[in-house]
C-alpha cells in the first residue's frame, strides 16, 4: 500500500541513480525510510542511451525495494545544467524580474524558448548589488526525465539542480560551522565546488569527473569502459607521488598514476576558482574542505587535496541531522552516504523553507499532470455528451422515419456531404503545404546543434594538444611529470563586413539595379545576402599554463599543437596563429595567451 505522507527523492546522476524515501518525523525533522543505488555505466553520460539506462535502473530499484510512495522530487545531472552567478545593480523590486530575464537572454547559451530556467536572489553585496544564481536546462532534457518518471509510475513534483540541492543539504547539516568552508562534490562527469561563508554561497560546476580516470585507463590498457570501471572500483587509488611507494600490482599502480593526473587537473580548477572567489566575489580564504560524490572515496583522495590545498579535509555527511529509520543497515548506508548529498537536499524541499529553492518544472509537464488529474471528469463528461447525442439522434431518426419526405431529406444529406467534401479537400491542401514548410525547417533545427558539436570537438583538440607535448617536457624535467593546460578564453565568430549582423552596409557592395535584367539582379542580391549571413571563420583567444622555465619552446609547441589539431579536425580548417604569437598574460604571470583564426569546414548560416 502506498504511503501518501512519504515521498521520494531521486538524483539522476551521470554515473549512478540514487533514490531515497523520506517522511517527516514527530519532531518536524526528516526521517530516511528506504534508499537504493544503481550504476548507469557509460550509458549514463551519453545522450544516445541515457534515457533508457535511467529508466531501466529506476524500474529495477522500485521493484527491488519496498518504496511506499510515488510522489517524487528529482535532480537534473550537473553536466546538463548551465548555471551562473550574476550581479545586478540596485533596482526597484518591480523591475527585478525584467532585468533577470534580460540577463538570462545574454548569458544562457541557448534561446530561452528552448530551455527551462529559474533564478534565486541569494543576497546583496557590500556595494548594494543583487547576487543572483541563474540556472537553465534544455527543455528536452527535462521532458526526458518526465518521460522516465511517468513510465515508472511516478509523479514528479519538483525538478532541482545538483548544486542547489548540495547547498541545502550542507546548510541543514553544517549550518553552525564558522568561517569559509568548501564543499567539493566529485561526480562521474562533472564536479560541483561550493563556498559557504557568513550566510552567503557561491558555486561553480567543473567539467571534470571520475569517468576521466576510467576513460584514460581504458585507453592506456586498451580495454573497454566497463572492464576499466570495474578495475578502478576494485583497485583504484590516488597516487601520492614523491617518496610514497607505489602499489606492487601493476594494474593498481597504473590506475593510481592516472587518478593523480586527473585529480591534479581538478586541483588546478579548484585553485583558479578559489582565486576568483576571493578577488571577484569578495570571499575569504577557505579554512576547510568537505568531500562528497561517488569518486571522493577513492583511497588517498582526501590526503591528496589536504597536501595540495594545505587545508584540513573531511567527508561530508548529509545524514548528520537526518533520522535513520528502523531496519536500515547503518554500516551499509555508510558506504553510500557520501554520494547522497543531492538526495538529502531534495528531501529537505518538502520539509521547510530552504536557502536555495529552484524548480525547473516545464509548462508542458505541469499541463500534462493537470490533464491527468482532470481526466476522469473529462471522460465522464464526454460519455454523458455522447449518450445525449445518441438519444437525440435516435429521436430524430424515429421522427424522420414517420415522415414521407424521403426525397427532400436525401437532397439535404447530399448537400451536407458535398460541403464536407469541399472542406476536406481544402484541409488536405493546407496539410500538404504545412508538410512542405516543415521540411524546410528541419535543416534549420539541425543547425542548432552545430555549435555544441564544434565546441565538443574543440575541447577534444585542446586535451590532445596538452597530451602531445607532455612527453618532451617530462624528458626535460628529469623524467618528472609536467602538468600542461590550454583552454579557450573567447570564441568569436568572424562575420563578413557586409553582414547585417556585423555592421552597416558598405557603399557599393551591391550591384547597380538594371531595369533590363531584373531577374539577374534579384538573384545576385539574394546570393549576396545569403553569403553575408554566413559564419565561415572564428577567432579563438586561448590561454595556457606557462612552461617556459622547462623549455623555451614549450609554450609555442603547445600553441602549434592546437593549430595542428584544428587543421586535422573534421570541423575546422586553415588554422592560423595570430601575428603576436604566444605572449604573457597581463593578469596572471603564470599564464600565457595567443590568438588563432580558424575556418569552419561547414559554414553556418545565420
Amino acid at each position: 500500500m502506498l504511503n501518501s505522507k512519504s515521498f521520494l527523492a531521486i538524483d539522476f546522476g551521470a554515473g549512478s541513480l540514487k533514490l531515497a524515501e523520506f517522511e517527516q518525523n514527530d519532531a518536524g525533522g526528516l526521517r530516511l525510510k528506504q534508499y537504493g543505488v544503481k550504476s548507469l555505466g557509460l550509458e549514463g553520460s551519453q545522450e544516445a542511451g541515457r534515457e533508457a539506462a535511467i529508466l531501466k535502473a529506476l524500474q529495477e530499484l522500485l521493484a527491488e525495494k519496498s518504496f511506499g510512495s510515488r510522489q517524487s522530487n528529482v535532480c537534473a545531472p550537473g553536466f546538463h545544467v548551465f548555471s551562473k552567478f550574476v550581479k545586478l545593480p540596485p533596482v526597484d523590486a518591480s523591475k527585478v524580474t525584467q532585468i533577470i530575464r534580460y540577463e538570462a537572454q545574454q548569458n544562457v547559451p541557448f534561446p530561452l524558448d528552448e530551455v527551462v530556467w529559474d533564478y534565486q536572489i541569494l543576497g546583496t553585496s557590500a556595494a548594494g548589488e543583487l547576487e543572483v544564481l541563474l540556472v537553465a536546462v534544455k527543455s528536452e532534457i527535462i521532458e526526458g526525465l518526465f518521460r522516465v518518471g511517468e513510465a515508472a509510475g511516478l509523479r514528479i513534483k519538483l525538478v532541482d539542480v545538483s548544486s542547489a540541492a548540495l547547498c541545502n543539504a550542507f546548510r541543514y547539516n553544517y549550518g553552525e560551522v564558522e568561517g569559509c568552508s568548501m564543499l567539493l562534490g566529485i561526480g562521474a562527469k562533472t564536479s560541483n565546488l561550493l563556498f559557504f561563508e557568513k550566510g552567503k554561497v557561491y558555486s561553480r560546476s567543473i567539467n571534470l569527473g571520475a569517468n576521466s580516470i576510467t576513460q584514460d585507463y581504458a585507453h592506456e590498457a586498451k580495454t573497454h569502459f566497463p572492464e576499466a570501471e570495474t578495475a578502478k572500483l576494485e583497485k583504484g587509488s590516488v597516487s601520492l607521488g614523491g617518496a610514497y611507494e607505489e602499489p606492487e600490482d601493476q594494474q593498481a599502480a597504473a590506475i593510481a598514476k592516472i587518478a593523480r593526473q586527473v585529480m591534479t587537473r581538478l586541483h588546478i580548477q579548484v585553485n583558479q576558482t578559489i582565486q576568483f572567489y576571493r578577488s571577484q566575489q569578495g570571499g575569504s580564504a577557505p579554512e576547510r574542505l568537505y568531500l562528497s560524490g561517488g569518486a571522493s572515496i577513492m583511497p588517498y583522495t582526501a590526503q591528496f587535496f589536504a597536501e595540495k590545498l594545505n587545508l584540513p579535509v573531511d567527508y561530508f555527511n548529509p545524514f548528520l541531522n537526518i533520522e535513520i529509520g528502523p531496519g536500515l543497515d547503518l554500516e551499509e548506508l555508510s558506504k553510500h552516504a557520501h554520494s547522497f548529498g543531492e538526495v538529502v537536499g531534495l528531501g529537505l524541499r518538502d520539509l521547510a523553507h530552504c536557502p536555495v529553492e529552484l524548480n525547473l518544472m516545464p509548462k508542458s509537464s505541469i499541463q500534462r499532470q493537470e490533464f491527468a488529474r482532470k481526466k476522469p471528469y473529462l471522460i465522464a463528461a464526454i460519455y454523458s455528451l455522447a449518450l445525449t447525442v445518441f438519444l437525440l439522434h435516435q429521436a430524430e431518426a424515429y421522427i424522420y422515419g414517420l415522415r414521407e419526405k424521403a426525397l427532400t431529406d436525401l437532397k439535404a444529406k447530399y448537400s451536407a456531404m458535398s460541403k464536407t467534401d469541399t472542406a476536406l479537400t481544402k484541409a488536405m491542401a493546407e496539410r500538404n503545404q504545412s508538410l512542405l514548410a516543415a521540411q524546410e525547417v528541419i535543416p534549420l533545427s539541425e543547425s542548432h546543434f552545430y555549435w555544441v558539436k564544434a565546441l565538443s570537438e574543440l575541447r577534444t583538440i585542446m586535451i590532445k594538444a596538452e597530451t602531445s607535448v607532455q612527453p618532451d617536457l617530462k624528458k626535460l624535467n628529469d623524467g618528472q611529470d609536467v602538468d600542461t593546460g590550454v583552454w579557450v578564453e573567447t570564441f568569436e565568430p568572424q562575420l563578413p563586413q557586409d553582414s547585417p549582423f556585423a555592421g552597416p552596409e558598405v557603399p557599393g557592395s551591391r550591384p547597380a539595379w538594371n531595369p533590363n535584367n531584373r531577374a539577374a539582379a534579384a538573384a545576385a542580391a539574394a546570393a549576396a545576402k545569403l553569403a553575408s549571413n554566413t559564419v565561415s571563420q572564428v577567432k579563438l583567444t586561448c590561454r595556457l599554463v606557462n612552461r617556459k622555465t622547462i623549455s623555451m619552446s614549450a609554450n609555442s609547441d603547445l600553441a602549434f599543437a592546437v593549430q595542428s589539431g584544428l587543421n586535422a579536425s573534421s570541423f575546422f580548417t586553415n588554422a592560423v596563429l595570430g601575428d603576436k604569437g604566444v605572449q604573457a598574460d597581463t593578469e596572471q604571470t603564470n599564464l600565457m595567451s595567443f590568438e588563432i583564426t580558424v575556418g569552419l569546414k561547414h559554414p553556418l548560416k545565420l
